[in-house]
């Protein structure tokens, strides 16, 4: 009797002891809850690319945002080359050599360009005072002069017997049609009216800049051409 109720009370002692360690030891299914799964630790650790994207500034945008355009270097920098005008690349003979040229073949050089008419008295005039100007300059292989026959009603021949009695030495060409055209849109008529002794000066960059109507001496002249010659490119 004794022994039956120690075996049964035994039994009890030994169902609760295996319930409690059951309660307490973690399945194969809880252990999983609690332990970080992979998907879930690839959402929360960057991937290299990820970083790269987010943090590292790829060589093209650095370049975009950190180094100037050739535009906006040339916006920025002094001396950069303007756009001549069109009528600069027009070919044009010398009345004396009877060679092609253009004003753009001057290009960095400082351009003095008369307009002028064979029957003008002034243009005669002002041309003596331009050769006084390339007296006293001397030899300036960076200054030209250019003088344009812009009367419709002369030709070549009529600038080649004009420069035997002058003696005049620079560039004189007969302007073409469109020249004469392109030089009164830019500048005014006036620049077609020889007696007005038109004259502009072209800068080493490419700019033209045109001087008050009227006779012009060498002095004169030699102020404003200096003012260019000494202008760096």
């Amino acid at each position: 009797m004794h022994k039956s109720r120690f075996l049964y009370s035994l039994l009890i002692i030994t169902s609760v002891l295996l319930s409690a360690c059951g309660a307490s030891a973690a399945t194969p299914d809880t252990m999983m809850q609690d332990t970080a799964a992979p998907d879930t630790m690839m959402q929360e650790t960057a991937t290299p690319d990820a970083m790269m994207m987010h943090e590292t500034p790829t060589p093209d945008a650095m370049m975009m945002h950190e180094t100037p355009t050739a535009d906006a270097m040339m916006q920025e920098t002094p001396g950069a080359m303007m756009e001549s005008p069109a009528w600069f690349t027009t070919a044009l003979t010398d009345a004396s050599s009877g060679k092609a040229f253009s004003i753009n073949d001057y290009n960095g050089k400082v351009v003095l360009i008369e307009t002028m008419a064979v029957w003008c008295s002034n243009c005669r005039n002002q041309q003596n005072e331009i050769k006084a100007l390339h007296q006293q300059l001397g030899m300036q292989e960076d200054f030209v002069s250019v003088s344009l026959d812009i009367d419709p009603n002369e030709n070549i021949d009529n600038l080649k017997s004009y420069l035997g009695t002058t003696g005049f030495d620079w560039l004189y060409a007969v302007a073409p049609a469109e020249v004469s055209r392109d030089i009164a849109s830019e500048f005014g008529d006036q620049f077609l009216n020889p007696p007005s002794t038109p004259i502009m000066i072209v800068d080493r960059h490419g700019v033209v800049h045109a001087l008050p109507f009227g006779l012009k001496s060498a002095g004169d002249l030699m102020q404003d051409v200096n003012m260019y010659l000494n202008e760096g490119m």
